[in-house]
């Protein structure tokens, strides 16, 4: 089901893309290598595994003429089918519908029009179920129960809104289940395929749940809360009576409950962190019982309700040690599991765990060609806000340096996108790479960023370029303060709504920032909205609660848009945008470079016209990251 908890989560992807040696004395470290940059940012050998319901096969994306397609291998076996030879872009997403048969997801060009695949394991037979122009297809239930059906939405008879259609994988065949009246966001079915609950917008801020007992019935309203208090269905109870739901129901943080689907009402809390949100809840298909409940703090965690599962997580952590562990897939019987490991400094690696042998076998290492020693460490870091907010974040220095020894750095400012999202602890290409150059990284969970709770989240409500760019501002100020960063060498990058606070941080603080990259970023709030998607638009009042009403708060909205403030940049700029983007219109950079050129600032401007929001072919992102290098050396050095 699309998940409809508050609109953080809703729309968490609205803006958003995704220790030192031990010893070490103060002073200049040891002489670090300089990693190819390809090194960082080409296509993995392989990635994303998964495992067929019946255990006897796991799949992965590897490249394919330099682009990600699906491969087969049974397990035990040496080779691997190719399933799929896509050339013009990578394959978007994929999973597994029956011991058969594979679904895929592809867009052209990066413009989120995705279509439905299918295609056997044996790479017969590939199809296009939903081969429709300027229509987006979406996975509502991938009805585990049923082998060859699946629930998908299409927004192919009003672009702004999706019904709910089971597809056939067989026929092809489609039933149209509901029609979407203008406000349905998401659809759920319970465990036997029938489709019973569906959430809403209701006046534009209230979100609602409804709710049927029969396929023939119609929806009714069981509850309705302001956006910012919201009900989240996850999955029925085993027994299709309830539901298990993450809530926020009055109080601060998100917790997993037990709810009465058909009365609205919470029945008992299931799970809650003090300190943050519940994000996630999982459960055995074969054992029907809970497994775990996720949150994350500066890692992520979870809770277990099962007894057998958190066994089988001690039996890897075990013999992975410090690594963190994470097992996504499992077969329909449960012996066999798909097992990631990964660290800050390391992508990781893929194993199977055979529960009934009690054996770990490593199946595939991400990224071999990187070496963990010659990585940096994330470290966990927070600081106060000139309001007195505690903001948590991670410090990434060159390696060999520590908090102690680290003096007079250049710094890269990182802000993420979203901004409803956050930034999370783990390997990061981007990060790596900067540390590598010499660069510290700051990162950091400026107020609105997701799993804080509720008031942290409202504290970032019409903030966009005030208090959350402050927030931005006073981490860089921080870390000036204590010496690690040179205060005549700081840069400030991002992408997507990082790319917004990269352009106001120049026009906040024109003095501050030698150099700013500019990633797919909002620069006028007003073509901005005009210009969402139109599956947004149904959340558009909310969103305009949140950042500003382009009638009622024009000032405002005119005082946060970088593109009227030229007159106070004076800081070198390099953006890049996608021509095809469909979230931050291409005008967004095209504006702000003409505005800034007519101005004199020094702007170097790259577009691609195969990509969308963010660079996704491997080529476009070598020299996307080999013009951002060129850059900040250029800006940045002593």
């Amino acid at each position: 089901m699309r998940k409809t908890f508050m609109l953080s989560l809703m729309l968490s992807g609205i803006l958003a893309l995704s220790f030192m040696m031990e010893g070490c004395k103060p002073g200049k470290p040891a002489q670090v290598r300089q990693i190819p940059l390809e090194d960082f940012f080409k296509n993995p050998e392989k990635a994303r595994y998964q495992i067929s319901p019946d255990g006897k096969y796991f799949s992965y994306m590897a490249p394919y003429q330099k682009r990600m397609n699906i491969y087969v291998q049974e397990i035990g076996k040496d080779s691997a089918v190719r399933l799929t030879s896509e050339t013009d872009r990578d394959i978007s997403n994929y999973f597994w519908k029956n011991p058969t048969r594979i679904l895929f997801l592809k867009d052209t060009g990066g413009d989120e029009n995705f279509r439905l695949y299918g295609v056997n394991v044996d790479g017969s037979n590939q199809k296009c179920f939903t081969d429709f122009p300027k229509v987006r297809t979406e996975i509502f239930d991938e009805m585990e129960n049923f082998p060859d059906e699946v629930l998908i939405g299409l927004n192919k008879r009003n672009p702004q809104v999706f019904d709910p259609f089971r597809l056939n994988i067989l026929t092809g065949d489609m039933k149209q289940l509901a029609e979407n009246p203008g406000n349905i966001q998401g659809w759920m079915m319970d465990h036997d395929g029938k489709l019973r609950v569906a959430t809403a917008i209701v006046d534009g801020v209230n979100t609602q749940i409804l709710y049927r007992e029969k396929e023939t019935d119609k929806f009714k309203p069981v509850l309705t809360t302001s956006f910012k208090e919201n009900v989240s269905p996850v999955f029925f109870t085993f027994d299709n009576k309830n539901v298990y739901a993450i809530s926020n129901l009055g109080r601060d943080k998100a917790v997993v409950c037990e709810f009465d689907i058909a009365n609205g009402k919470e029945i008992k809390t299931l799970y809650e962190n003090p300190n943050f949100d519940v994000t996630g809840l999982n459960y055995s298909k074969k054992r029907k019982v809970l497994t775990t409940a996720d949150y994350e703090s500066s890692k992520v965690e979870r809770y277990f309700f099962d007894g057998e599962t958190k066994k089988v997580y001690d039996r890897v952590q075990k013999e992975v040690g410090d690594l963190s562990v994470n097992i996504p897939w499992a077969s329909k019987a449960e012996d066999k599991f798909i097992v990631r490991v990964y660290s800050d400094r390391s992508l990781g690696a893929y194993y199977i765990y055979d529960k009934t042998a009690d054996k770990l076998s490593k199946i595939a290492d991400i990224g071999p060609w990187l070496k963990e020693d010659e990585l940096a460490r994330m470290n966990p870091v927070e600081y106060k806000t000139r309001d007195g907010l505690t903001i948590q974040g991670y410090l990434t220095l060159p390696n060999g340096y520590t908090m102690e020894t680290a003096k007079d750095l250049p710094l890269v400012v990182n802000p993420h996108g979203g901004p409803w999202a956050r930034d999370s602890w783990g390997f990061n290409p981007e990060i790596q790479f900067l540390a590598n150059r010499g660069y510290a990284v700051l990162q950091m969970n400026f107020r609105g960023s997701t799993g804080y709770g509720r008031k942290f989240w409202e504290n970032s409500f019409k903030q966009w370029g005030l208090s959350m760019q402050d927030d931005v501002s006073d981490g860089m100020k921080w870390l000036v303060d204590k010496g690690i960063a040179d205060p005549k060498r700081v840069a400030i990058y991002g992408g997507s709504y990082g790319g917004y606070a990269t352009l106001m941080g120049i026009v906040k603080d024109p003095d501050q920032y030698a150099a700013a990259v500019d990633y797919v970023g909002v620069s006028n709030m007003f073509t901005f909205m005009n210009t969402i998607p139109p599956y947004w638009k149904p959340m558009l009042d909310m969103f305009h609660e949140m950042v500003g009403d382009p009638k009622k708060d024009s000032a405002l909205l005119a005082s946060v848009s970088p593109v009227f403030h030229v007159d106070k940049i004076k800081t070198p700029l390099f953006i890049a945008q996608g021509a095809n983007d469909p979230r931050v219109n291409k005008a967004e950079s095209d504006q702000m470079v003409e505005a800034l050129k007519k101005k004199g600032v020094v702007v170097e401007y790259m577009v691609k016209n195969n990509e969308g929001h963010g660079f996704h072919n491997e080529e476009n992102r070598f020299d996307f990251y080999r013009a951002m290098e060129k850059f900040l050396g250029e800006h940045l050095k002593k």
